[in-house]
């Protein structure tokens, strides 16, 4: 039982820093540690890559489910707010196109 205990809290503890150093040592090394150039751009890409990620399995997943139905509304909506995006450049612009093509799709 008390083997349990330290082990748990043994890996907890080692996840835990495994986790923060890594995060932490950007800030506390600060110019000190630089990147190589290479890793500097692809790090550029991250965010948008994450948010990739996080929708498109919503717009192509329909009940577990690849859904590549051109007339789904989700698609419509995907291929509005890009296209808004492509033209406007506006941060506020896809969102608005994008909401409005959704709600008229799912009328169609």
């Amino acid at each position: 039982m008390l083997h349990d205990k330290w082990l748990l809290w043994t890996t907890i503890i080692l996840i835990g820093l495994g986790t923060f150093l890594p995060r932490s040592s950007f800030i506390v090394l600060g110019q000190r540690a630089q990147l190589p150039r290479s890793i500097q751009r692809a790090l550029k890409f991250a965010p948008a890559c994450a948010l990739a990620g996080l929708i498109l399995p919503d717009i192509l997943l329909s009940h577990n489910q690849l859904d590549l139905d051109p007339f789904s509304p989700k698609i419509i909506a995907t291929v509005v707010a890009v296209v808004t995006i492509m033209v406007s450049r506006s941060p506020w612009l896809p969102f608005i196109t994008g909401m409005v093509a959704i709600v008229l799709a799912g009328y169609l």
